[in-house]
């Protein structure tokens, strides 16, 4: 494979370069995990695509929401990639992957790109390589990432530390459905998105839109938003509306963090959050190596028995990757 001819037509926009590259970072091969060190090396380091992350519970219209998002921001002349990220079996490893069945419009879209990701088991639906696979598209040129999650909840907040902007979507429910969305990740939401915003359920959603709003105001203000964030709004991705005034509400708080300095300041935070991650990715794949397998099996059988207290075995497994 001709990496730097990979590179330069990714950097160039090439829509089957650009699935090459991510097809190649997501692999757990050693060999394609140096190769795809290279391409991302190569690519131009001065483009920036706007980071948005968004997560919702399931059925809540994420990807129709995305679908007519897209389609808005296309018609705006932007360029748009979606990395849509489904869940795996946990006993297979399989995934559906039907993003693009469901963003068929988005799909045939000449300036938008969807990539189906298997989440690959990893904790928080967030794919170990999105994060790369985001580079890649902001390399290839794209104005605004999408990076859509599995589900909701605290895990899902890892999201947000590859995203300038977290996004929550949320449908209209009566009051309970506070109780229903963790704390953790609503203090990531950047702006609460009430879908479905429509018909017999608007009266609703507006009444939930005011619950989240007033629970956004009882908690901790935080440095890098200015007054009127974080906020909760309503939309209807089904009719097309608000979607105009969500956007522009996200290019507001964009552009004051990017004044204020807290753009760059979060980019380099999350630039080393990833770089933890990595080690740490990095440590547990050892459990993986041929011996130690061995090991761990020799052990497990002595705690199953009760031959062995589990941290006694933790500690000599442990000594045990020491020396090795």
């Amino acid at each position: 494979m001709d990496l730097d001819d990979l590179s330069k037509r990714i950097a160039a926009g090439e829509r089957r370069a650009l699935a090459r590259g991510i097809t190649l970072v997501e692999s757990s091969r050693s060999d394609h995990r140096s190769q795809a060190a290279k391409v991302l090396a190569a690519l131009p380091k001065e483009r920036q695509a706007l980071r948005i992350g968004l997560s919702g519970t399931p059925g809540v219209g994420k990807s129709t929401f995305i679908e007519s998002f897209g389609l808005m921001l296309t018609a705006q002349g932007l360029r748009v990639a979606v990395l849509a990220v489904d869940p795996s079996s946990a006993r297979s490893g399989g995934s559906i992957l039907g993003d693009k069945t469901r963003m068929d419009r988005l799909a045939r879209d000449p300036n938008a790109y969807i990539r189906p990701s298997p989440s690959q088991t990893h904790l928080g639906g967030v794919a170990r390589r999105t994060r790369e696979a985001v580079a890649l598209c902001e390399g290839a040129g794209f104005d605004v990432v999408l990076i859509e999650t599995v589900g909701v909840g605290q895990s899902e907040t890892v999201v947000a530390q590859m995203a300038d902007l977290f996004m929550l979507l949320l449908a209209p429910a009566g009051g309970d459905e506070l109780q229903g969305v963790k704390r953790g990740i609503m203090e990531m939401a950047d702006i609460i998105l009430v879908n479905k915003a429509d018909g017999d359920l608007k009266p609703v959603a507006r009444r939930t839109c005011a619950d989240y709003a007033g629970a956004l105001r009882l908690m901790r203000k935080r440095p890098q938003d200015p007054e009127t964030f974080p906020k909760a709004m309503m939309v209807s991705a089904l009719e097309e509306q608000g979607l105009q005034d969500a956007w522009a509400q996200m290019q507001e708080l964009d552009q004051w963090r990017r004044e204020h300095g807290f753009f760059e300041g979060t980019r380099s935070a999350q630039s080393r959050y990833w770089f933890e991650q990595d080690v740490r990715v990095a440590l547990l794949a050892q459990l993986d190596q041929r011996d130690v397998k061995v090991e761990m099996r020799r052990l497990g059988k002595k705690v199953a028995s009760g031959a062995v207290d589990p941290a006694d075995a933790a500690a000599q497994m442990l000594s045990v990757l020491r020396e090795g």
